[in-house]
């Protein structure tokens, strides 16, 4: 019986996301081992509260580096082997972590983690964004976050795996198999075909054109889509070719795209970073890194106690958090980008209220008087609040982010928010024990609540709904007409071709 060719080209973007997405497992990991793992290292290295901060947020700081050199080396070399250099730098940061000696070795590791980290978080979305058809394109965009929280949960579970081991060499274990999925990843790597608007920056036309054909419904499709993208990379759409010569002007010259998104930005780009950078700000402004992280800290001042209590409970966030992720991965392209977002920060404003009334209840009880309801509400918030996270604020950065800039600056504007992104994580990661004690951990969690409450209503007044349309089609959500800049482009494109000309 023959295939469904749509069916086989659905399944061959499916396998693509799926192996752009294995960077995102192994930063995932990163994230959550270092919550469990934080713990041992602070009894065998002697350090204080203030250096276990530095050391949990300084990544999020680090990946920096990563995440604009990312987006230059994603634009240079392709997205696909972009992916091998998030690679390297995890392989070598889970070894330089897993054999350190000290503080300041394990710090050294962090750095190098943290630019692998700033690679994956910025090229796995906009490698599957640009490789997905529109039709499900929410799915399989979602598949890094997928990822990420699968990472977490991998990490919760060689936590709870490798605590029974000798104190100096349980932390280090745990840190160090994090050095062998990146040899998995650069191999699969070869898997991979390069994404098909990349190709049509460079004027690869015949390669882009192959690739949009595996994974388009129709030959017709295809065509269109390649139509679409010449026309967003300033390539007249009469010119055909194997390869062709791109216009500097729109096909790569990165201070122009910098002049675009920052110095001086049409009011339809500025709609569109604000979104971007509202988005990804707001995602980690609400405290989510200070649940992943620090959850273990949490269920114990939630009045759980044990190490193997403490691992296991925290093994059911990172159970909650896959589950729910794979729930959205259904629902994006279903209910839409907008009812989940909103309904997500929602039920984590409530959550969240709900956390900070427990905490701070067990927090003014005696020691052998915690209400046991008290107990009970901490431990379903903290579940509520990833749930609620996961199911849309959590995947939509990576979605909607790598939907909405325009194929010229897609690559450094994903790198521009993802650099908020992290910066945000790292103010919270590194603030939260000394603003738990400062305003009490409950005041903390409700501050947190507060933040989501704004974000909830900067969701509901500037992101549009993007479902259902090709890449090239969102920018006029916002207000953009590429029709005069095309055109432009194209008389341009001719005049420096005649001007080359022997």
């Amino acid at each position: 019986m023959a295939v469904d060719p749509k069916k086989k080209n659905a399944s061959y973007a499916f396998t693509c996301a799926i192996l752009a997405s294995m960077a995102s497992i192994i930063l995932g990991y990163d994230i959550g081992v270092m919550s469990g793992a934080s713990l041992y290292i602070k009894k065998d290295l002697k350090i204080t509260d203030v250096q276990v901060e530095i050391l949990m947020g300084i990544l999020n700081i680090y990946s920096l580096v990563g995440s604009f050199a990312a987006g230059r080396t994603a634009d240079w070399i392709g997205r696909r082997f972009t992916v091998v250099f998030a690679a390297a730098f995890f392989f070598a940061g889970a070894l330089l972590m897993g054999f350190s000696g000290d503080y300041a070795t394990l710090m050294v590791g962090r750095f190098v983690a943290g630019v692998g980290v700033g690679y994956a978080i910025m090229i796995a979305p906009v490698y599957t964004a640009e490789i997905s058809p529109a039709s499900s394109r929410g799915f399989l965009t979602s598949f890094p976050e997928v990822s990420i929280n699968l990472g977490i949960l991998l990490g919760y579970v060689s936590n709870y795996a490798f605590a029974r081991l000798p104190l100096s060499l349980g932390w280090r274990v745990m840190l160090g198999v994090g050095a062998a999925p990146s040899v998995l990843l650069a191999l699969m790597v070869l898997g991979m075909p390069e994404s098909p608007r990349w190709l049509v920056m460079k004027g690869r036309l015949a390669d882009a054109k192959a690739v949009l054909e595996k994974i388009a419904d129709t030959p017709e499709e295809a065509s269109e889509r390649l139509a679409d993208i010449k026309a967003a990379a300033g390539i007249p759409d009469d010119l055909d070719g194997d390869v062709v010569t791109v216009s500097k002007k729109r096909g790569g010259e990165e201070g122009q795209v910098w002049r675009e998104l920052v110095v001086s930005p049409t009011p339809a780009m500025r709609r569109i970073v604000l979104a971007a950078v509202g988005l990804h700000f707001f995602q980690q402004a609400s405290g989510v890194d200070s649940v992943v992280l620090y959850s273990p800290r949490v269920f114990q001042s939630a009045g759980i106690t044990g190490d193997d209590q403490l691992l296991g409970t925290t093994c059911a966030v990172g159970v909650a958090k896959t589950v729910f992720i794979l729930v959205a991965a259904f629902l994006l392209d279903r209910a839409g980008r907008r009812p989940l977002l909103l309904t997500s920060t929602g039920g984590m404003v409530f959550s969240l209220v709900g956390l900070a009334t427990g905490l701070t209840v067990v927090g003014r009880s005696p020691d052998a008087q915690v209400p046991s309801w008290a107990v009970g509400l901490c431990v379903a918030s903290i579940l509520a609040y990833v749930a609620f996270f996961s199911v849309g604020l959590g995947p939509m950065s990576g979605v909607y982010t790598s939907e909405i800039f325009p194929l010229r600056a897609r690559a450094l504007g994903f790198a521009v928010a993802v650099a908020c992104n992290r910066v945000t994580s790292g103010v919270i990661s590194m603030t939260f024990l000394s603003l738990s004690s400062a305003i009490t951990i409950g005041g903390s969690f409700f501050l947190y609540a507060a933040i989501s409450s704004l974000a909830w209503v900067f969701f509901f007044t500037r992101l549009p709904e993007t479902r259902g349309q090709t890449l090239e089609e969102i920018g006029k959500v916002f207000g953009m007409d590429d029709t005069a800049m095309e055109a432009e482009d194209s008389a341009a494109y001719r005049e420096r071709l005649l001007a080359t000309s022997p």
